[in-house]
């Protein structure tokens, strides 16, 4: 069992191989084996207020590897055929971390969705049968929960494996990979090979964790694995029957930071040209990150404008509209991406006209910053009141900061 990471600082990359598919149960026990602390789990679980049930975890062997098989033992045999209503009731008076209840509640809406188009039915009529058990409520929550204790900052997940064969559920027996699962899969680019075998290896709940959760699919991403993780399939087929996770952090600068973007592009050209400039204010209001407008040469020879915003993910839509809203485009381009970040301070330095803010990069230690830029309102504000030209108040502040540091760095 690898050393408990449940305190050690993130924010981690953890990666998903299912090579031989994934479930709720197994994701769970990958996790427990690959560092969070099952007592710790146990505890934050509390927090849904259900009662009957038990967690637990138990060591286990598939095809001579050894592993983690989760166990979620229900006294009275819950088996509560539950709507979406009903599961984010439950999930709005839990006493959980805000990133906990809002991933659980993204798997169970993509669940609720898949099984809504599969059965021809509105969202709010699904009845979960399987998966509004008190057990695979333990399984999809503990899962969010695991991630969350292991401080994760970025899901990626491998290819999924297809196989064939039947599976018996409540509406009777189905073909595999099962409607729901191929529901969930279809549009939203994930990767999936096909398997000779006879097993569900991908099951509806697994096939909803990873869309939910996981940033990207593909590869084993560049990072330093710093454990490795199996979960048990509920099966012993004769081979190594896991879900296996890779937990690290990711190969970047020292000093630096990533994040998931939403990038939203467009290129326009037939707006007025004074429309931008409000358009850029308006977007900022909205939550951008950044908004950027680079000349472009369209059909026809015309000149138009390209359009790139960035923002946090969970503010895309009201930015979406917004941009139908105030541009004349018919259409946009929306993709994720990851931005690395150079880590940021400031620092005030103080001049005969009052404080100029002087944002900068910490460099290695003993040495000046790596980059610093003065902020141009504060030296805007410095120039207006001093009459000195603009150029020459940011000289000033540049020599006040290197001083401020003195000439090896240190302050």
């Amino acid at each position: 069992m690898p050393e408990n990471l449940s305190t050690k600082p993130g924010p981690k990359t953890i990666y998903f191989d299912c090579y031989n598919g994934i479930s709720g149960d197994m994701a769970l026990g990958a996790l427990i084996d690959g560092g969070v602390n099952l007592d710790e789990l146990r505890e934050l679980l509390t927090g849904l207020k259900l009662a009957g049930w038990n967690l637990t975890a138990e060591k286990t062997t598939r095809g001579g590897i050894a592993g983690t098989r989760a166990l979620v033992n229900i006294e009275k045999g819950d088996v509560t055929a539950r709507h979406l209503a009903d599961i984010l009731a439950i999930l709005d008076r839990a006493d959980l971390p805000p990133v906990v209840k809002q991933q659980s509640r993204a798997v169970f809406e993509c669940l609720a969705e898949a099984e809504a188009a599969v059965h021809g039915i509105s969202v709010d009529r699904v009845h979960f049968h399987e998966v509004g058990a008190l057990d695979a409520i333990i399984d999809i929550t503990g899962t969010c929960a695991a991630l969350y204790l292991l401080g994760a900052g970025r899901v990626v997940c491998s290819p999924l494996p297809a196989g064939r064969g039947e599976v018996h559920c409540a509406h009777g027996k189905l073909p595999l990979p099962a409607p729901a699962t191929l529901e969930l899969l279809a549009g939203r680019g994930v990767p999936v090979e096909g398997r000779d075998t006879g097993y569900e290896l991908v099951t509806p709940t697994g096939a909803a964790l990873v869309v939910a959760l996981a940033d990207s699919f593909g590869p084993i991403p560049a990072f330093n694995i710093a454990a490795v993780g199996c979960g048990a399939g509920s099966i012993d087929p004769g081979y190594a029957n896991y879900l296996r996770i890779l937990v690290g952090t990711p190969e970047l600068v020292e000093g630096s930071i990533e994040e998931k973007v939403a990038v939203i592009e467009a290129t326009i050209d037939d707006l007025n040209p004074e429309i931008y400039g409000y358009l850029m204010e308006k977007l900022f209001a909205a939550g951008a990150l950044d908004v950027c407008y680079t000349p472009v040469q369209m059909k026809k020879n015309r000149p138009g404008v390209h359009l790139t915003v960035l923002v946090p993910p969970e503010k895309k839509k009201p930015l979406v509209d917004l941009i139908f809203a105030e541009t004349t485009t018919f259409g946009l381009r929306l993709t994720e991406a990851r931005k690395v970040m150079r880590t940021r301070d400031t620092e005030t330095v103080q001049t005969r006209w009052g404080p100029v803010r002087v944002n900068y990069t910490p460099g290695p230690a003993g040495g000046l910053p790596l980059n610093y830029a003065p902020e141009y309102e504060d030296c805007r504000l410095v120039a207006e009141q001093s009459g000195l030209p603009l150029k020459e108040v940011y000289r000033l502040v540049d020599q006040s900061f290197r001083d401020h540091f003195g000439p090896n760095g240190e302050q």
